[in-house]
């Protein structure tokens, strides 16, 4: 059982650095410091929107906006850092 549990701990580990990446990805294109019309650019930033777009649009409809800005990540951030350690906790206890 341990072993299912550090597997889907990874998974979550992974998903979390894609959620990173996507943000700095999106920052750095809307600040014009990479070009977005750069075919490894605009590959790299189709993944992470299509691995991370359908876990986000949910979490989306329900916050709204603080001006313009895009909470979902950390909201999800926490919410799978959250899942990690009672996955740890059941198994422990």
């Amino acid at each position: 059982m341990y072993s299912v549990v550090s597997l889907i701990s990874m998974v979550i580990q992974i998903f979390i650095w894609l959620l990173i990446a996507n943000a700095i990805l999106s920052w750095l294109v809307a600040f014009n410091v990479v070009n977005s019309q750069n075919q490894f650019v605009a590959t790299v930033g189709q993944f992470l929107y299509k691995i991370t777009e359908p876990i986000l649009r949910p979490i989306r409809g329900i916050i709204p906006q603080f001006g313009g800005i895009d909470i979902s990540p950390i909201v999800l951030i926490l919410l799978l850092i959250f899942a990690q350690n009672l996955m740890f906790e059941f198994i422990a206890g």
